[in-house]
């Protein structure tokens, strides 16, 4: 294709020339702003219940709110993606996603705090927290699967790239303010900001224009369809050995969830300092994405895969020794600059290989392995730290990571060779 023919379909061929599609860039700004708002809340809800429970595994108790629900929804949601117009599903999430925050809202009032006292708050946040994890279910493979129908094919890598990009910098940013919410203003005003993002979020995909369904005889019974998809992810290696990999790395290495005990406890930093803290994974992650969009890696990215979820692994064990918070920080960061091109390879992984057809049912699988790993990742941080102490949990997830990386090493030669 000529430069003049790319230009007249609204393109160009640098880094950033997805940016040129008026709906992609609705797209990744509805995006960044739900993404804000998770992660606005995440860190709150973490500060939050430690604040009332000062026990770690009332923490790992948040991601297992969160874990159940996306883990047990996750392959039916994928068959309601394929035979649904995903830009409604993204509407309805977004809508359902404003009233969980409207509750987190009402148990933030003075009255209502008194009437119900600490302990009963903290039970009501995981059943808010719960019904988040049911729309995140649908929203993160949809927002992910309604990528292919508004860039063109050749562009998915790079669009997957800014993408990745965006999310992050929305991570960042979500993070740290929070931590600055949680130390000069109060929950309410905290969660009322939320509210804002998602209302944002909302409007711009509001502003996309309704999408076809791509699942050709959307009369398919549903068991036959989610057996379908899970069929194709097992068959396609590529795809299977990248999701394992990080699930595990994932599962084993979740540092972050026990940042609000390090930062209050052991580096003695308070709010602010742990909204720092949270967001330095996400900072290394975005810088090392903004680096492979202007040089994206050309080969052995299989092997690459395995050196750079090793390295992630040893980061964690020194953010779990060190009690300087600068070393922490850059521990965290450091993590965050290996697991970026983890991110990279297995999104890229997961377009190209995925036909139109199947895109939400790879993308809800890719969300039982990836994302919500975070939160049973979470779970088993705060079970491990209440059976052998916060440091030692953490140290523990470090090592478990290598050991997955040299097992993974041994038993998936296919993956340590793969190039695309």
């Amino acid at each position: 294709m000529t430069d003049e023919r790319r230009m007249n379909n609204g393109r160009s061929p640098g880094a950033l020339a997805v940016l040129r599609i008026p709906e992609y860039r609705k797209l990744i700004t509805g995006r960044f702003f739900y993404i804000m708002a998770l992660r606005t809340v995440t860190t709150t809800v973490g500060w939050r219940i430690y604040e009332i429970t000062h026990h770690a595994f009332a923490i790992g108790l948040v991601g297992l709110s969160e874990f159940l629900p996306a883990f047990c929804l996750a392959l039916y949601a994928g068959h309601v993606i394929d035979k649904s117009d995903k830009r409604a599903l993204l509407l309805i999430t977004t809508g359902c996603y404003l009233v969980c925050v409207a509750g987190l809202i009402s148990i933030s009032l003075p009255s209502v705090m008194q009437n119900l006292g600490g302990h009963r708050i903290q039970w009501l946040i995981y059943g808010i927290i719960f019904c988040t994890g049911v729309i995140r279910a649908f929203a993160g493979p949809g927002l992910n699967a309604i990528i292919a129908q508004i860039v063109p094919r050749e562009d998915l890598p790079r669009a997957i790239t800014v993408n990745s990009s965006a999310f992050l910098f929305a991570s960042i940013l979500g993070h740290a303010t929070a931590g600055l919410w949680i130390a000069h203003l109060t929950y309410i005003f905290s969660f009322s900001i939320v509210g804002v993002y998602a209302l944002i979020a909302w409007y711009f995909f509001f502003s996309i224009s309704p999408k076809p369904i791509m699942l050709a005889g959307s009369e398919k019974k549903t068991w036959e369809s989610i057996k379908e998809g899970l069929r194709f992810v097992y068959r396609t290696r590529e795809i299977m050995g990248a999701m394992a990999l990080d699930l595990f790395a994932v599962l084993f290495g979740g540092a972050v969830a026990m940042v609000p005990v390090y930062a209050r406890d052991i580096l003695k930093v308070g709010a602010i300092g742990f909204g720092w803290l949270n967001a330095a994974d996400d900072m290394g992650c975005v810088i090392t994405i903004m680096a492979l969009t202007f040089r994206p890696l050309r080969r052995r990215q299989g092997l690459t895969l395995m050196y750079v979820v090793a390295g992630f692994g040893v980061c964690i064990i020194a953010f779990g020794l060190s009690k300087i918070y600068l070393l922490s920080f850059l521990a965290l960061l450091m993590s965050g600059l290996l697991d970026g091109v983890s991110v990279v390879i297995r999104g890229t992984i997961l377009q190209l290989k995925t036909p139109d057809a199947m895109r939400g049912r790879v993308s809800s699988v890719n969300s039982m392995f990836i994302n919500s790993s975070n939160e049973l990742g979470q779970f088993e941080s705060g079970m491990m730290a209440r059976l052998l102490g916060v440091v030692p949990s953490v140290v523990f997830g470090g090592c478990m990571t290598l050991a997955v990386v040299i097992a993974t090493w041994f038993k998936a030669p296919s993956l340590r060779k793969m190039e695309y």
